[in-house]
This record gives C-alpha cells, sequence and structure tokens, in this order.
C-alpha cells in the first residue's frame, strides 16, 4: 500500500503552463497544491531543449507572473540587437528549478514529486523506485494536454535509411565530422533557428540546404517589446491591423496588404504562405534568412535514404557526407478543444493564441476568483495553436473576441493591467496616455466591429 496524503489541487505536468498556473495559485489563495513530472527538474521540454534555443519572444512575457525573467535588458549584438533579451535554454532551466526551490516549496503548500507519472484516480508512481503514492485531490490540472515536443526526443516524422547521417539539431555543436552540406528539414521555428546558428558560425550559403514543406507566415518581433518606447509601435500596430482588415474585399487582399504594411513578413515575396504558427524574427533575421538560395519546396519528406531525399512532389540528391539536420518536432501541436473547466479537472490550453504561459496564469486566475464552471469555461474560451493561414483569421477573430469580453469585466481588466505576463495591455498600465496613444486606441475601437464582421465573412467564406 503506497503512502496517502491529501492536496486542494494535482497538478500533472511542471513544466511552464504548469508552474505559471501553481504560482497564482501560491499568489490569490491558501491553496496546497501537489506537482507531479516525469521529468526530474521542473521546467518542462526546456530540458531537453537544443543548447543553442532562446525564446522566440521578450522574456519579459515568459515565465510566472510573481517573478520577472532576465534584467529587463536589451540586446546589444545579434540578430535581436536593440530589442529587449530572449532568455537561454540553460536561463529558463535555471529560472524554473529557482521558482521550485525557492518560492514554491518554501512556501510549505508546494510538494513536489519529481521523475514519477500520473496513473489516474489519484495514484503517482515513482519511475525509480516504483513506489506508488496515492493522493486525495479536490481538483486535478493537466498540464501537459498541449504537448510541446522537441527534435532530441522525438523521432523524426518521415523514414530514415540505416546509413543516413539524420541528426536533431540539439547535435550540431557536438558533431565531430565535418559534413560536405547540411541539409535542414522543417519549415518552423526550430528550422530557422538551425539555419541562423549555420550562418552565425560561418557555413557557407551554399552549403546549406533547407527543406520548406510549407512557407510560413511570420511576425516581426520588434512589435512585440516591452518598454515605454514601444507601446506606441505596439498600438499603432494593433490600429493598422483592425483597419487593414476592416477595409479587406478579399481574403488574398486581406493578406496582401498586411504584407504591405509590415504586420505580417514572408521568406521568399515570390512564394505565397500556406503556414502560420505564431513564428517570429527580426528583420534583421530575416535578411539573414534570405541569403539562403537553396530552398527545397517539394512538400514533406517521406524518406531519406543513401542517396536521395524522397519528398511529396518530388525528389533530391543527397549521400552519406551530407548530415540531415531533423526540425519537424512539433513544439505548437493542435489539440482538440476541450472544456478548461470540467468536473473536478482543470486542462491548461491557451486563451490567446501562442501564449502559454499567460494563459495558464490567466486561467488560474479565473479559478480562484470565480465560481461556477460555466462562467469560468466563458472568460476562458480556448484559441488553438494555428497551423495554416485561414488560422491567422481564426485566431485574431477569437483573441479579440476574448479581449473584448476580458475588459468588459472590471476586476479582469485590473488584473491584465498588472499581469507581468500580458504583452498586450503595456497602455493600460500607463497612469495617463498621451494623446497620440489615446488617438490609437480610438482607432482600434473604431476599426474592431468592421474586423470582426470581415474575419467571420472569411471564416464562413472557407468552410464552404
Amino acid at each position: 500500500m503506497g503512502k496517502e496524503f491529501a492536496t486542494d489541487y494535482l497538478v500533472v505536468g511542471a513544466g511552464a503552463m504548469g508552474m505559471a498556473f501553481t504560482d497564482v495559485l501560491l499568489s490569490e489563495s491558501d491553496a496546497t497544491i501537489t506537482i507531479v513530472d516525469s521529468k526530474a527538474n521542473p521546467g518542462g521540454h526546456w530540458n531537453d531543449a537544443y543548447p543553442f534555443v532562446r525564446l522566440h519572444q521578450p522574456s519579459s512575457f515568459y515565465g510566472v507572473n510573481s517573478t520577472p525573467l532576465g534584467g529587463n535588458r536589451k540586446d546589444l549584438h545579434g540578430g535581436n540587437a536593440g530589442l529587449y533579451e530572449l532568455a537561454s535554454g540553460t536561463e529558463l532551466v535555471t529560472y524554473f528549478d529557482q521558482l521550485m526551490n525557492r518560492r514554491f516549496l518554501p512556501s510549505g503548500r508546494v510538494r513536489y514529486l519529481p521523475v514519477s507519472e500520473f496513473l489516474g484516480d489519484g495514484q503517482i508512481r515513482n519511475l525509480v523506485s516504483g513506489a506508488t503514492t496515492n493522493v486525495e485531490a479536490k481538483k486535478t490540472v493537466d498540464a501537459t494536454y498541449m504537448n510541446v515536443t522537441v527534435p532530441s526526443v522525438t523521432p523524426p516524422k518521415y523514414d530514415v535509411a540505416e546509413d543516413v547521417w539524420c541528426v536533431p539539431l540539439n547535435d550540431l555543436p557536438e558533431l565531430v565530422d565535418l559534413p560536405e552540406e547540411y541539409v535542414v528539414v522543417g519549415g518552423g521555428k526550430t528550422a530557422i533557428d538551425a539555419c541562423l546558428w549555420l550562418l552565425d558560425n560561418g557555413v557557407d550559403d551554399d552549403c546549406i540546404r533547407w527543406v520548406v514543406p510549407r512557407d510560413q507566415w511570420m511576425l516581426d518581433r520588434a512589435h512585440i517589446q516591452p518598454g515605454e518606447e514601444f507601446i506606441d509601435l505596439a498600438m499603432l500596430r494593433q490600429a493598422q491591423t483592425m483597419e487593414l482588415v476592416a477595409d479587406s474585399e478579399s481574403l488574398d487582399a486581406m493578406f496582401d496588404a498586411l504584407v504591405e504594411s509590415g504586420v505580417l513578413l514572408q521568406l521568399d515575396e515570390s512564394v505565397r504562405p500556406s503556414m502560420y504558427r505564431c513564428c517570429t524574427v527580426t528583420t534583421k533575421e530575416l535578411e539573414q534568412l534570405r541569403r539562403l538560395k537553396r530552398v527545397i519546396r517539394m512538400g514533406r519528406v517521406l524518406r531519406i535514404e543513401e542517396d536521395r531525399i524522397l519528398m511529396e512532389k518530388g525528389e533530391v540528391p543527397t549521400s552519406p557526407r551530407i548530415v540531415h539536420v531533423d526540425c519537424t518536432a512539433d513544439g505548437l501541436a493542435r489539440r482538440p478543444i476541450r472544456k478548461v473547466f470540467e468536473d473536478g479537472l482543470i486542462t491548461l490550453q491557451t486563451v490567446r493564441t501562442c501564449q502559454q504561459v499567460f494563459s495558464a496564469a490567466f486561467i488560474g486566475h479565473v479559478e480562484i476568483a470565480y465560481s461556477g464552471d460555466e462562467v469560468k469555461n466563458d472568460f476562458c474560451a480556448v484559441v488553438p495553436h494555428p497551423d495554416d493561414s485561414l488560422d491567422w483569421v481564426r485566431t485574431t477573430r477569437d483573441n479579440t473576441l476574448n479581449v473584448i469580453k476580458w475588459n468588459a469585466d472590471p476586476e479582469l481588466k485590473e488584473w491584465l493591467a498588472q499581469s507581468r505576463l500580458d504583452g498586450f495591455s503595456g497602455a493600460g498600465r500607463a497612469k495617463q496616455r498621451s494623446a497620440d496613444q489615446s488617438e490609437l486606441l480610438r482607432r482600434l475601437i473604431d476599426a474592431t466591429p468592421g474586423a470582426l464582421s470581415k474575419l467571420q465573412g472569411y471564416m464562413k467564406e472557407a468552410d464552404r
């Protein structure tokens, strides 16, 4: 018979979302929390990330609400120079470890069970000893549902012949033999990081081939920044986006206008993107990526053989002296929508697209501040991770509807204005808006109804 104890909340998963949710419970309630995770250390997928990984959003918008990440500094060199710092993987793992050991556990209200798996029905098994523990929890919190994966622990999504040199990008800094060339497989954020890392380390452009199954729409990171000096730019982009959508006459014309204004970026102006995954780049990083001329657009890789790469729309030659860098793990998996609050179970999901930690903290606040699953679910309408171009339309619509609903509730509006993780209410924190900011806010408010109408219309057209 295993040990037994009681807890208010059993949080399954000590990744970023589980930690952000728990942090709000500690700050806003007197609840007791038990956290169980299969890894030896908190931080979830960051423990398995590639050594040169960095956030794709400013550190100021990541982590947990109570504890700043980084020093609110700007980068002085590299592709992010002039913008606010992006935490490294090492920094993130350290941050979550310190949170657990300096804030969570010393509170006396958090119990942490690492290297353990949740078996259901309150049963937890230690993966080292095999010992089981029975936990009586008032509510269970699934912080693993978003299913973040990284290449180092995820096999390629294609077949690889025995003699093919294929590695996850984690292995790039440790290659002993110098390859004849590099083939980067994948079109998302991870592949971008691989290409930029190779270029930054002096690999010749001609020695890099990039297999891009789908081109993607990208966001300019300069428009997603903390700091007073960026508020006007962020508000301008929000207002411009709604105005351009409201004035558009077709879906294609809308995307053309968004590109022309700089709201959306694309790798190759001659190739229409069909993917949207919230990827952010700087204009300097985009210039670097555009140096790569050997971009292969033949769909997804099906199989890599000793002398050829087979894809959906053709094949290209390869050899055993070429290293294939796998970047196909899905860090932003599109998951079916579940009710966030349901029968004693809280399933953490994104209520603002691609903002996982903010969403987890927001759900934690709603759990504490409001009563009744119906009321809570109304505030926590899920906005799933996007995948294709139409998802830009869907997520823009759904995010806007959520923001309107939240701002209609005075208590929630105040919480958002004070939330460190909310990178989209910066102007709301200012004690007094400038005349320019007031005008931008008026433009945004005026354009929003028309924009929502157009977005809804484009969604209906796509469903026909």
